[in-house]
């Protein structure tokens, strides 16, 4: 089931489309005897090369933000434990900082699966929850906590922001738009452009065969491209490959 659920994600609508206009292509240059070989090096050069970079690009983009993540949770690991630590016992204390930061991570979590149209509300809500989080931890002080613990605890706070405005990074900047709208365009295009080459090297085919490189062309072309968009955005929660915002499962494990 897991393969099947992959294959739909990389296979879709827009696949049997492209398949459907190649195989129109060569039907007609082969009804009208539209023959020539075109060299492969162009796909190779103008489509499979940039696409590779870009999904390397997407792949890359997303172990940072894998990286940023767990900074970002080591980070409220480590006020937790601070609170929990550093001052006289306090459960009342600790319930409170673990509630408030548990809450600013699930306020990123929102922010970063929100539509764009709430997403400038989503982000008001994280400063506010952080500046709220700042506030409070002004009591460490009336919990005995020395002015060095202080300063660490300041610095896990601006920790968090860092490790947070470097996500939004991520998030909003990706591969540039430019080269994702010159792969769309050669992708969708070249299947059906290259059916006077399908006509040319089907005379190597056995009956019947005349179709399977524009379908194989198009089937591999469009997969690569969707693999790419699935990558483009870590956070959407669509691809199998996506970021997972593990609120619930983090509040358990923050105990240990």
């Amino acid at each position: 089931m897991k393969v099947i659920k992959s294959l739909y994600l990389i296979i879709n609508y827009k696949t049997f489309i492209v398949t459907a206009l190649a195989v129109v292509s060569t039907w007609l240059c082969e009804k009208y005897q539209v023959v020539a070989d075109f060299p492969l090096t162009l796909v190779a050069i103008a489509i499979v090369f940039p696409v590779v970079f870009s999904i390397d690009s997407a792949y890359k983009r997303r172990e940072r933000a894998l990286g940023l993540l767990g900074d970002f949770k080591a980070h409220i690991i480590a006020l937790y434990h601070a609170s929990r630590d550093w001052v006289d016992d306090d459960k009342d204390f600790q319930k409170e900082i673990k509630s408030e930061l548990l809450q600013i991570y699930s306020r990123i979590r929102d922010f970063f699966v929100s539509d764009p149209k709430t997403e400038h509300e989503s982000e008001r809500l994280i400063y506010e929850q952080i500046s709220k989080f700042s506030a409070i931890a002004k009591k460490f002080r009336d919990h005995g906590l020395q002015v060095g613990e202080m300063s660490r605890v300041s610095q896990y706070i601006s920790k968090i922001m860092v490790a947070m405005e470097n996500l939004k990074v991520i998030l909003h900047y990706r591969t540039p738009v430019t080269l994702r709208a010159y792969s769309k365009v050669f992708i969708y295009s070249f299947p059906v452009l290259y059916g006077p080459y399908f006509v040319s090297v089907s005379e190597h085919y056995s009956e019947g065969l005349m179709y399977a490189m524009p379908i194989v062309f198009s089937f591999i072309l469009v997969s690569l491209d969707n693999i790419q968009g699935h990558l483009e955005n870590p956070f959407d929660q669509i691809g199998e490959d996506d970021i997972k915002f593990d609120v619930e499962d983090f509040s358990e494990m923050m105990d240990q």
